[in-house]
């Protein structure tokens, strides 16, 4: 192990296949990775030059996936609310955005949202939206791992004036990130089957699959979706894209809320995964998802706070709290969606649906992505297991955040960025009623 060693101390575990605490553990780190857990009484020497972290007896989790954002939007946190999608999209967002939507906006409106996901745990987002040049960065410069995917439409868009450039814009988007930065990785996102054509679609995906990045589409997200699809090629929106061949183990479908069965086993088969939104879902009146019922055909799921815009907030915590109770509301049981099963989703699976490997775990030898907890508070006391993680934690319970072995929080400051200076830029972009 090198001179950058990191070793955390004096933290508690939760092992997967246990509910009882472990405390008194250690962590060590080296070039990104984790190297070695286990009880601090055995452990092994480390270079002089090793810097120790004392975690207080604080809980060391994976840090959390946000597997779907719309991180600029921040900018339209609260402009619209209480409304249905096509209102909330076609009379207010796509207005704003062709009013606001700049590359300096998206730089700024997107360190905010990296802000408000690190103090709430979370290390890892992926990104979908326009001007993805200035949110790498942005997330990239706050020391974030992200999948940025840039946003492909088939009419003009904030950072694409020309339509028929759509694919050539992703196309260079994808080349200049391509093993630029340790933290990014770029990614394609057709925003809708009714808002590219077939054609576009295809070639969206095509593009995607040149290049070993991963595909992303909103879709089956509004219960009449289907009469709005641009020339449908079947008779649901996952049968219209199983149609162009796009729903395949590179595919993750955003929402997925209106599924019937056959939709259902459409999915099971491709090995696609979905990811959910279920608090923007519920905000929106969209709906909400089967996602039990995926789970029980083993089809992959992932857990997403969709944009500030439509949510409002980017906790995930909150998120995971939201999907375990209505999934449980939805299918009349109160043993559906284990918090087990959720935390997997907001973590590993989360990871997974995004085509990230060795991330979203705590073990030797996954990226070192780590939230310290602090557990000792009103609301999580006594702390029994695992479950209460997901019942009744909160993001501000998060004091200390680690992404791929820097320390990016600790003590809940940010050390990577200014954050004053973060809203400094967003204040002057207020926009005024």
């Amino acid at each position: 192990m090198t001179g950058d060693t990191l070793l955390i101390d004096n933290c508690t575990l939760l092992p997967e296949q246990s509910s009882a605490l472990q405390h008194d553990c250690y962590i060590v780190i080296a070039e990104g990775t984790i190297k070695k857990i286990g009880l601090s009484g055995k452990r092994p020497d480390l270079p002089f030059a090793a810097r120790r972290l004392d975690a207080g007896g604080k809980l060391a989790l994976p840090g959390l996936i946000n597997a779907h954002n719309h991180c600029a939007m921040t900018l339209f946190r609260g402009l619209a609310d209480d409304l249905d999608l096509n209102s909330w999209l076609h009379n207010h967002i796509f207005p704003a955005e062709a009013a606001h939507v700049n590359s300096e906006m998206v730089y700024w409106c997107t360190k905010l949202a990296a802000a408000e996901m690190i103090l709430s745990g979370t290390t890892t987002v992926a990104d979908g939206y326009f001007f993805s040049d200035a949110a790498a960065q942005a997330l990239h410069d706050s020391g974030m791992r992200a999948v940025v995917a840039h946003g492909i439409v088939d009419f003009t868009a904030p950072s694409v004036p020309d339509p028929r450039k759509n694919i050539e814009a992703v196309e260079n988007f994808i080349a200049k990130w391509h093993s630029r930065s340790k933290l990014i990785t770029p990614a394609v996102f057709a925003h809708a089957p009714y808002t590219c054509s077939p054609k576009t679609l295809m070639k969206a995906k095509k593009l995607a699959d040149k290049n070993n990045v991963r595909f992303f589409t909103h879709i089956a997200e509004s219960k009449n979706e289907q009469q709005m699809i641009i020339d449908p090629q079947g008779s649901s929106p996952i049968r219209h894209l199983a149609a162009l061949g796009l729903i395949d183990t590179n595919c993750s479908c955003v929402h997925a809320i209106w599924l019937d069965d056959e939709d259902m086993d459409l999915l099971a088969g491709s090995g696609a995964g979905v990811i959910t939104c279920p608090q923007s879902n519920l905000k929106l009146a969209s709906g909400i998802a089967r996602i039990q019922d995926m789970l029980n055909q083993n089809i992959l799921v992932g857990l997403g706070t969709d944009g500030a815009a439509s949510n409002n907030s980017l906790d995930m915590f909150r998120e995971m709290d939201m999907l375990a109770k209505i999934q449980k509301s939805a299918t009349g049981r109160a043993t559906a969606m284990t918090a087990s099963d959720v935390m997997r989703i907001a973590t590993t699976d989360g990871a997974a649906t995004l085509g990230l490997t060795n991330c979203g775990e705590l073990k030797t030898e996954a990226r070192a992505d780590i939230i310290l907890m602090n557990t000792s508070s009103a609301h999580l006391s006594p702390f029994y297991n695992r479950d209460l993680l997901v019942y009744g934690a909160v993001g501000s319970d998060v004091d200390t955040a680690i992404i791929d072995g820097e320390l990016v929080m600790e003590d809940r400051k940010i050390r990577s960025f200014d954050l004053d200076e973060v809203y400094r830029e967003i204040n002057k972009r207020k926009i005024e009623p």
